[in-house]
């Protein structure tokens, strides 16, 4: 009788066993308590400081540039610190061609100065000759024997003689063009290329060099960019917005900048351009995008080590909301068109579409279909349903 209880016991023993094995366990989940939060939503982007004036420096004129001295980082001072000096290029070679020309042109400048010579020499001797007719013609009109007329027509032949001064001008101006055509033959190292500096450039703003474009001694046409210079202190952000961000962003909104190696930093939008523009991003996808610009606020200390084209992470505030009631984004999912969390209570997990407002990357704005003190899941796996029995372990909030 003993034995058959003892079997009996171990039997029941054996099948609550299993029944307890098989019974159903609740799901271990993580719950958040739905609170009241401030809310700052802000769009995220990467940016790029840059000089807010930059100058360009030009080769004002063609000529040969003297190699520079200055390096990047160098001060300046504007109007006082000399960045480039440009004296006169050697003119270039002559092929067989326009060697001949010039030659002949020389010849022919040559010849005609010959012949204006003649020409002076022969306006002398009439100049001479008119002068001493009218010496005659004076002396015989004194004495009566020559008519007036007579007189009259040698003093216009020695008024005449004018035509010596042009002459004289047409050899001063054959000379001239002799003088040219010589010029024209002179080529390379026969200029003036290595004399005095004729033009002086200097700095148009007080700052710090920032780039040398043309460092080495070279000759360089008139417009050519030679160094850039700027003000390393007077910094902007400049940002590049998906059009859907920027129809949110407006002058004025607070802003802050951060990885780029130093404290974040305060800013404010400056400036929206109007316009978009295409561009390709990293997955080779067309985006439209808009250009802001951000003005550096707080004190001068904080941005030290801030650089021209060092790149930043920017986080521009479109919308702030206080003292909302907010539930966690990691509690969201899609339920069908619809937002829903699953709402624990009473051990039991309730599937409840909400309805939401604003977001940021943490919490979410409830406008309907939760209460504050409402817990609810984090992050619900594919065991969680409606109804499911759970075992909360509550995550603090931060």
């Amino acid at each position: 009788m003993i034995r058959r209880l003892v079997w009996a016991a171990l039997a029941l023993a054996l099948i609550a066993g299993f029944a307890w094995a098989l019974w159903p366990r609740p799901v271990e989940v993580e719950t958040a308590e739905v609170g009241r939060q401030d809310i700052v939503v802000t769009v995220d982007e990467e940016g790029r400081s840059r000089i807010r004036e930059v100058f360009a420096v030009s080769a004002p004129i063609a000529g040969r540039m003297a190699r520079l001295d200055l390096h990047p980082g160098d001060p300046v001072t504007v109007g006082e610190t000399v960045v480039a000096r440009l004296r006169p290029a050697a003119p270039p070679l002559l092929d067989v061609r326009a060697r001949r020309v010039a030659e002949a042109a020389r010849d022919a400048a040559q010849a005609a100065l010959g012949l204006a010579r003649a020409e002076l020499e022969r306006a002398r001797a009439q100049a001479d000759y008119a002068a001493s007719e009218l010496r005659r013609a004076g002396a015989l009109a004194d004495r009566g024997t020559l008519a007036t007329r007579t007189l009259e027509q040698a003093r216009l032949d020695a008024a005449a003689s004018a035509a010596l001064e042009s002459a004289n001008a047409n050899v001063m101006m054959r000379q001239r063009e002799l003088e040219s055509a010589r010029a024209a033959l002179i080529e390379g190292d026969e200029a003036s290329g290595d004399g005095p500096c004729c033009v002086e450039v200097s700095a148009p703003t007080t700052g710090c060099i920032l780039r040398v474009l043309a460092e080495s001694e070279q000759v360089v046409a008139a417009g050519t960019p030679l160094l850039e210079i700027g003000d390393p202190s007077d910094l902007e952000i400049v940002v590049d917005l998906l059009s859907s961000d920027a129809v949110r962003v407006t002058e004025g909104r607070p802003a802050t900048l951060d990885g780029w190696g130093g404290a974040t930093l305060a800013a404010h939008v400056a400036r929206v351009d109007p316009s978009a523009e295409t561009k390709v991003s990293a997955l080779g996808i067309e985006e439209q995008r808009v250009t802001a610009v951000l003005a550096l606020d707080g004190p001068a200390a904080a941005q030290a080590g801030l650089g021209d084209g060092y790149g930043v992470t920017t986080h521009i505030e479109v919308w702030r909301g206080e003292d909302l009631p907010a539930v966690p984004v990691g509690a969201l999912f899609r339920n069908g068109e619809d937002w829903a969390v699953f709402r624990v209570e009473e051990g039991r997990a309730w599937l409840t579409p909400i309805g939401l407002g604003e977001r940021n990357a943490d919490w979410a704005e409830v406008r309907t279909g939760l209460e504050p003190g409402a817990s609810v899941i984090l992050h619900p796996g594919d065991r969680i349903a409606d109804g499911v029995r759970v075992a909360p372990r509550a995550v603090p909030r931060d």
